[in-house]
């Protein structure tokens, strides 16, 4: 592994945004905003979407990502997901430091490269799990012990956006992050079933990870749904956590004191620790070989639901053995 490579002293880091959708045009903020930090352009293949991006944050846009590579010190890959792995590698490999938004990539073998290719070059690369900055604010992650049981449940109605790829790979492998955080140790196996409706692939899934340590994790997630829900239950021996991300309110009958739950500005955190790792080597929040875990525990859940064989409006069960 080579050394990181720091940016100059001083020096003004110049930053590119790969992306005008929602998330594309948050990062560009975040850019704006920054002390030492110059954004000096934004890539969509959409002619509104870079006119408004130019109009908001009057930086010159382009439609194709490649004319900013090796222009940048860092980027931030906010493209579609099954893009990730080549405007990553092309950055990589012109000696800038990423920020992809999640997932790292759709396929285990990307991710391995990526991760790879960063040690290999010495250069910081992070991805977007954002909700993990909400969720230790609460200072959960700080206790060692692991919980016996976590039900997670993130649902939404359809936007359309992440269509590219499932509802596993778009909402909830955020949860998959979060459970990964909570219980050490490998899957042993998974369960699954999924619904197909509004995208080629599954809109709807409900699914069950069984660790080799006992526990388990229930997770639900939907893109389809008439209502937003967004929470996280934690069994554990001396009592049970429960969060409601969208009320803030926290149930805990556990020993733990845990903080009020402060949602702030997630991805605000995520480009400044992105951009101190850049400047001074911090080691950001999320590192990549997370990312890769919380990515092969949510490819083994599509897995599984596409070996059930989910249809429009069919539900199925289907149970996959994970290879360790």
């Amino acid at each position: 592994m080579s050394p990181i490579r720091f940016a100059p002293p001083g020096g003004s880091l110049r930053a590119a945004v790969i992306g005008a959708g929602a998330f594309g045009r948050h990062h560009a903020a975040k850019y704006r905003g920054m002390e030492g930090v110059e954004l000096i352009g934004i890539a969509d293949p959409s002619f509104e979407a870079r006119k408004n991006a130019a109009a908001t944050h009057d930086v010159p846009t382009v439609s194709d990502w490649r004319k900013l590579v090796g222009e940048a010190d860092l980027v931030s890959v906010a493209s579609p997901a099954i893009t990730h792995a080549e405007i990553v590698r092309a950055f990589l490999n012109a000696g800038a430091h990423v920020l992809v938004e999640k997932p790292i990539a759709t396929t285990i073998e990307e991710a391995d490269a990526l991760i790879t290719l960063a040690e290999r070059m010495g250069l910081i690369l992070t991805v977007g799990h954002q909700e993990r900055y909400v969720f230790a604010h609460t200072g959960l992650l700080d206790y060692e012990d692991a919980p016996l049981e976590v039900s997670c449940w993130r649902m939404g109605p359809w936007s359309g956006r992440g269509a590219d790829v499932s509802v596993v790979l778009d909402l909830m492998i955020h949860d998959l992050d979060l459970v990964h955080q909570l219980i050490p140790g490998k899957v042993r196996n998974v369960h699954a079933r999924g619904r197909v409706e509004k995208a080629a692939y599954a809109d709807e899934v409900k699914a069950a990870v069984l660790f080799e340590n006992g526990a388990v994790a229930r997770l639900e997630t939907s893109r389809i749904a008439e209502t937003r829900r967004r929470g996280m239950r934690a069994v554990y021996a001396d009592g049970v956590v429960e969060i409601d991300f969208l009320t803030r309110e926290i149930v805990n009958t556990t020993p733990r004191g845990l903080k009020a739950l402060d949602v702030g500005d997630p991805l605000a955190e995520s480009v400044a620790g992105f951009v101190a790792a850049a400047r001074n080597g911090k080691a950001p929040l999320v590192r990549p070989r997370q990312a890769r875990r919380a990515l092969e525990t949510a490819l083994l859940i599509d897995e599984a639901s596409e070996r059930a064989g989910a249809r429009r409006g069919r539900r199925e069960l289907v149970t996959y053995a994970a290879a360790n």
